[in-house]
Order: structure tokens, then C-alpha cells, then sequence
């Protein structure tokens, strides 16, 4: 046997064991994202702080455009509207199953002070427009471009932000999380203030 093809032999040796550990380690990516990441693991659910901020703490402003290419600044719901905020992304499938969340929110809602604002995390206006215009959502979709989520320290989606009327946080989830009653409960007592 000459020198190439040893050398040729070795490669295919050594390829199927780099291509083993290869997949092994996309695999456990895959989990940790799914879990970890994506809030399907133990950490979803409601929570004390997001990031930067906490329940109790005044929301911080911001200033974006929506999918129609108007801004909207989250100011101008203050002393008018109950806000709900969610972190989301076209390619996302808990955001994915959040939205069927939100749109079943939006349509108990849709005659009360409440506004949800779902802010698209750094996809093209079109990825946006034509992921909610497919599936009917009714709800006011912004761009964020990353204003919005390092303002608010988020570092996974979805993640959830319920600001009253005043402007303070009173409720953050990280994740999706399938009960959404607790939640419900809140918005109405909010409403109700």
C-alpha cells in the first residue's frame, strides 16, 4: 500500500468517529436550547426579575416601528391601557405556541383596556408581516431590532412582560407555559384598576 492511499484510509478511519461525536454534540445543543433556552425546562413560568427588570419597577420606554412602518412608543399607552409585551421570533416554536396564547387573549380582551404588543426579535418587516397575516393574529406585531430586548435584559424567548396602567411591571414569564389562567387573572385585575 503507498503513502495515499494509507492516508486516504486513515481519513475514512478517523471520519466516522469526528462524525459521531459531531452529532453528539448537536444533540445535546439541541436539548439545552429546547430546555434551557427555549423555556420548556424546569425554569418556565412566572418570575421576580427578567434581566432588567422586576415586578414593581417602572417598564422602560421604547420607541419602534411596527410592521406598517409606524412607530409606536410604549408611553402612549400609559394611563390608558394594560400592556402585554412579548419577546418573539418567526422561527421560534414555543413563541409559535405562545401566539396561539395571545391571540385567544386578544380576543377576550379585544373591547378592554388591553394592548398587546408582540415584538418580533430582528426578523425582516415581510418574515413578520407574512408569519401573522397567515395565521390571522390580531394583535399589534413591532420590530425590534434589539432596542427593546437589551433594555429590558431579555436573554430567551418568549418571554412576557404585563405593564399596568401606570407603567409598572406586574407580571415577566420566561417561556411558554401552556396554563395561561394565572395570567388571565392578572390582566383582569389590572384591567379592573
Amino acid at each position: 500500500m503507498n503513502g495515499a492511499a494509507k492516508t486516504s484510509n486513515l481519513r475514512a478511519v478517523l471520519a466516522v468517529p469526528a462524525l459521531a461525536i459531531f452529532a453528539a454534540a448537536t444533540l445535546w445543543i439541541n436539548y439545552q436550547v429546547k430546555v434551557n433556552v427555549q423555556g420548556r425546562g424546569r425554569n418556565a413560568g412566572p418570575v421576580q426579575k427578567l434581566g432588567n427588570v422586576a415586578l414593581g419597577e417602572p417598564a422602560p420606554n421604547f420607541s419602534v416601528l411596527d410592521v406598517s412602518n409606524r412607530m409606536v412608543s410604549l408611553s402612549d399607552y400609559r394611563g390608558r391601557k394594560v400592556v402585554l409585551l412579548d419577546f418573539w421570533a418567526t422561527w421560534c416554536p414555543p413563541c409559535r405556541m405562545e401566539m396561539i396564547t395571545l391571540d385567544s387573549l386578544q380576543k377576550k380582551f379585544k373591547s378592554s383596556d388591553l394592548e398587546i404588543l408582540g415584538l418580533d426579535q430582528g426578523e425582516a418587516t415581510e418574515d413578520a408581516e407574512r408569519f401573522i397575516g397567515k395565521r390571522k393574529y390580531d394583535f399589534h406585531v413591532l420590530l425590534d431590532a434589539g432596542q427593546v430586548s437589551a433594555a429590558y435584559g431579555v436573554r430567551a424567548i418568549p418571554d412576557l412582560v404585563l405593564i399596568g396602567k401606570d407603567g409598572v411591571i406586574q407580571w415577566l414569564q420566561v417561556g411558554y407555559q401552556e396554563d395561561d389562567d394565572k395570567l388571565e387573572k392578572k390582566i383582569k385585575s389590572e384591567i379592573m384598576k
